[in-house]
């Protein structure tokens, strides 16, 4: 895989958005940002969002729409590389965020559901409706982890739910092609699960004991970050300690593609043939772009 530096000097770098006009938004977590990328490398802070932006998506109403962690991780120095660390004691619980690219304006939509604050709030995904899936990470605590779930809401505010609770570490969240399954990666199991869709923005009941199906668990001590999907349905996952992203076939077997940074965090897809690949190498503060060796998916929106 061919990889070119675009940017660099990001403070935890995620949620690339390729935009139309061949620029890339992302969010920088630890800067606590929405910012652009410019297809020369140049920069652009388009807003201080507080707390944790994390995943970002463009909307049926061309806002963008962002899962903010809240500020759930402390900020470590290894090596020079910056690693998220635990959750600090200011942490109150985390967000989903509205912005909007032509007036500027930036509001909360949601902040809980059924009377249950949001934790984490990690990736997100539109469906065709205009409504979003998106995941809760969870976070941690001194006595151990806050689960996870998985959501679904809409763009207007009057509707959140959640789908799945009780769930590890969920971090990528994406759509099958038709949209029949949602594919959920878990960072510290090294897994992506797969749930079906029974109707617009309702799983249908697990089977058995298990909250939905296994697609594949990565040996040994891999964690696993967000995610894009194929247009011909492989998920690309990001990668971290194996640094990278690893694609997985829907039936269970995969690919790697290393990137030169073991906190690798993000895809996104774009360009004529969906072929260009945006990375997100967060440890180092960099944004790779490379030529992906199929198409992605190309997503319900954009602006």
């Amino acid at each position: 895989m061919d990889l070119q530096l675009i940017a660099e000097d990001f403070q935890f770098p995620e949620g690339p958005i390729a935009m139309n006009d061949g620029s890339v938004i992302l969010t920088e977590i630890k800067r606590q940002t929405l910012t652009r990328v410019k297809p020369d490398g140049s920069k652009e802070i388009l807003v201080n969002t507080g707390g944790g932006p994390n995943g970002a998506a463009i909307g049926p109403d061309g806002a963008i729409y962002i899962t903010n962690n809240g500020g759930s991780f402390e900020w470590l120095d290894n090596q020079g590389m910056t690693i998220p660390g635990p959750t600090p004691p200011s942490h109150t619980g985390g967000y989903i965020q509205r912005f909007d690219l032509k007036t500027g304006e930036l509001k909360t939509l949601y902040t809980e559901c059924d009377g249950k604050k949001l934790v984490g709030p990690n990736d997100i995904v539109f469906d065709r409706q205009g409504g979003f899936w998106f995941s809760d990470h969870g976070c941690s605590t001194p006595e151990g982890r806050k689960f996870g779930a998985i959501y679904y809401a809409k763009i207007d505010g009057s509707h959140i739910s959640r789908q799945r609770d009780h769930l590890i570490s969920p971090n990528g969240i994406g759509l099958s092609p038709d949209e029949k399954v949602v594919y959920l990666a878990d960072t510290n199991l090294g897994r992506l699960w797969a749930f079906d869709v029974a109707e617009t923005g309702v799983l249908g009941p697990p089977d058995g004991f298990a909250p939905g199906r296994v697609v594949c668990n990565l040996p040994g001590y891999q964690l696993l970050d967000s995610l894009a999907v194929e247009a011909g349905g492989k998920v690309c996952v990001a990668t971290i300690i194996n640094g990278g992203i690893t694609a997985f076939d829907p039936d269970g077997s995969v690919e790697h593609f290393p990137v030169p940074d073991l906190v690798t965090t993000n895809i996104c897809f774009g360009g004529a043939d969906m072929r260009t690949a945006w990375i997100t190498a967060s440890a180092t503060g960099k944004l790779y772009r490379a030529t992906w060796p199929r198409p992605g998916l190309k997503l319900n929106f954009n602006a």
